[in-house]
């Protein structure tokens, strides 16, 4: 995955959404259930493109973003995917849309960080004494 952007959809206009700094937000948790004490959480919205040469990302696009590394971006910033944005990934070829939602401020800034970078998995060799019994390891550039 390549070229994260900042995206600001429209909806952030909205009276639903307070910016809290630039490109975050807060909203209200559409995932709240009853007793549960999340009733805000913070949003950002980014756009990247998916590697399709890439290990883990054969046959990605913006209609089928693959497995690997997306649950990597999630577990290695501790967020969730809010809005999947359907209608601007069914219209688009390359650039792939996605909303990330956290409870915990700092996660989100840490997601922007990967902003005009690259976020791939590499395989892991059998000679790789970092692989740690993993398929693969996450580089950034």
């Amino acid at each position: 995955m390549k070229n994260f952007q900042d995206y600001t959809p429209e909806k952030y206009a909205g009276p639903e959404y307070q910016k809290v700094e630039d490109g975050i937000y807060r909203g209200k948790n559409p995932y709240r259930s009853p007793g549960d004490c999340h009733e805000n959480l913070f949003v950002t919205s980014l756009s990247f493109e998916m590697e399709p040469d890439c290990y883990g990302e054969e046959g990605g696009c913006p209609q089928d973003i693959t497995q690997i590394p997306f649950e990597s971006i999630l577990d290695d910033y501790s967020v969730f995917v809010t809005d999947f944005y359907d209608d601007l990934n069914q219209a688009s070829d390359r650039t792939c849309y996605q909303e990330f939602g956290a409870f915990d401020l700092e996660n989100i800034r840490n997601l922007r960080g990967l902003i005009g970078k690259r976020f791939c998995a590499v395989p892991c060799g059998e000679d790789d004494e970092d692989a740690e019994d993993e398929e693969y390891k996450i580089v950034i550039e």
